[in-house]
């Protein structure tokens, strides 16, 4: 059944142009429900220059939207600076500095070339850090394996000593296990996990500190959250890699603690991967959907140049050297290195908050259907401010605060992810209240009402969809803004009992063809 939206805009029967149109009588064309929502470009001016620069040459090369090689940049920031520093933003609000971004965009629009130029780094980063690491590797596994075989020939002695000398043989031998005991060989450094499994995820991140990045140019980590293997959604670290909250896993061989994980995930998905995950029973009860920051950028396929420039070598060559830079020189860090901010970026952020906070309200409220996601927003915002200030500082930006300006850019990220999570979560039909006025056009579409009471409505409708009268009043107001209803009061028939409930008359396009 096709959607009266088609026809705003189409002149009806009933308002012809010309004297009548101020008549009171007359409609005007409602106003679409299904109107695309305003999905603004990637700010790249806002990042600093080095990446800004990279950011821009990579999507002109490719010819793709520069909101895809953005979104990437920040995941890899996120990568080199995650789980190793986090920003303190006032009293005891600490957010650690990774993040999930997720573009999606049609196929044939090239994300695993932006991608790889995006990412190369980190795997280059993860190569010198395993070449570093090797030596030291080498030496605690042999440290560690003569200690374990002094303990055992210790612990055989003692087994077969007699009298005196037992006592203080076992002891000995107790000592000697206790330090074989203590003595564990470094894990080889790992930055960056495929579509891995929570297990897999899990293990990696205990071994790393806490620290890893899930990379993909394609959507598979949603279906293996969802249970794809397990056959049960397993989303626990996925959550807690998030927020930093203390992961611990008791299994029947291993034991596995970490006290601030810190996961970064960066994908690149088709737009129907967003839509088939917002119908995966807990994705967004459990709160996993709220903590990624969506891109639904327009695609240029189509109007894309065949020759192009290709990435200037030295933007290039500087950008690899930046972000090798920054992973390696917070590599080493086991508490994290603390980010600050001035008195005018913590300003600038409060006034973020205040502007944000009304708009969180269940009726009325503009981020109110989505308050789980927007709710994020304020830290989301804190820690792209910290990693942009990274990206301008390198490693020792812990010695210099965030300034307003970078929080200020961080705010206008903060933005545009806001409009472009507005479109995502419709796509995925988070509005009941959108849902349900479409419901109420079918409806009077389908029943031709001229003028018909509330009661009526709603007798018609879904209970699973509309539970209460109460429910269907906040879609019958968005019918009336959108000028497809009109509300009247009904003069009283007699001087005695309660006034009549109010009524409604329909748009003349929804009785009169509304095709």
């Amino acid at each position: 059944m096709d959607s009266p939206d088609l026809w705003a805009g189409l002149p009806t029967l009933e308002d012809p142009p010309g004297e009548d149109d101020a008549a009171p009588d007359v409609w005007e064309d409602p106003i679409p429900l299904t109107g695309r929502r305003e999905r603004p470009p990637f700010p790249a001016h806002v990042l600093p220059a080095w990446l800004g620069e990279f950011v821009a040459a990579v999507a002109q090369e490719t010819q793709t939207p520069v909101d895809l090689a953005g979104s990437i940049a920040l995941a890899v920031l996120a990568t080199a600076a995650g789980g190793r520093s986090v920003v303190h933003v006032r009293g005891n609000w600490r957010e650690p500095t990774n993040l999930y971004t997720v573009v999606a965009l049609p196929p044939a629009n090239r994300k695993s070339a932006v991608f790889a130029l995006l990412t190369n780094p980190l795997y280059e980063a993860e190569k010198q850090l395993k070449t570093a690491m090797k030596p030291v590797i080498v030496e605690a596994e042999l440290t560690a394996r003569l200690a374990k075989e002094a303990a055992d020939k210790a612990a055989a002695k003692a087994a077969s000593a007699d009298g005196d000398k037992r006592d203080e043989m076992v002891a000995t031998a107790v000592g000697l296990a206790q330090t074989a005991d203590t003595l564990t060989v470094p894990a080889e450094p790992v930055l960056l996990a495929d579509d891995s499994t929570p297990e897999t995820v899990t293990s990696l991140m205990a071994e790393q500190g806490g620290r890893l990045s899930v990379m993909s140019a394609e959507g598979g980590i949603f279906d293996i959250i969802a249970g794809r293997y397990s056959g049960a959604p397993n989303m626990e670290v996925f959550l807690k890699g998030h927020a930093g909250d203390r992961l611990r896993v008791n299994r029947q061989t291993r034991r596995e603690y970490i006290d601030a994980p810190a996961l970064t995930i960066g994908l690149a998905v088709q737009p129907d991967v967003l839509r088939d995950i917002g119908k995966v029973k807990g994705f967004e009860g459990r709160g996993l959907l709220a903590r990624f920051l969506y891109s639904l950028p327009v695609s240029t396929v189509g109007e894309r140049e065949i020759i192009t420039d290709p990435v200037p070598e030295q933007t290039a060559a500087t950008y690899t050297a930046r972000v090798i830079d920054l992973a390696l020189s917070l590599a080493e860090w086991t508490d994290p290195a603390v980010i600050q901010l001035t008195p005018e970026a913590d300003a600038a952020l409060i006034a973020y908050q205040k502007r944000i906070e009304p708009q969180l309200k269940a009726r009325g409220g503009k981020l109110g259907h989505i308050s789980n996601w927007a709710g994020k927003l304020a830290g989301a915002t804190a820690r792209m401010a910290a990693l942009l200030h990274l990206a301008e500082h390198g490693g020792n930006g812990y010695a210099h605060p965030v300034t307003e300006d970078t929080m200020n850019a961080a705010i206008e990220l903060g933005d545009y992810y806001t409009a472009h999570a507005l479109a995502v979560f419709d796509a995925m039909g988070a509005d009941p209240v959108l849902s349900r006025a479409r419901s109420v056009l079918e409806a009077l579409r389908d029943n031709a009402w001229e003028d018909v009471s509330r009661r009526d409505v709603f007798s018609v409708l879904s209970r699973s969809e509309v539970p209460t009268v109460a429910d269907l009043e906040p879609a019958l107001a968005l019918l009336e803004d959108h000028g497809y209803l009109r509300s009247y009061q009904p003069e009283r028939t007699g001087k005695r009992g309660r006034p009549p409930a109010p009524r409604l008359t329909a748009h003349p396009s929804l009785r009169h063809g509304g095709r």
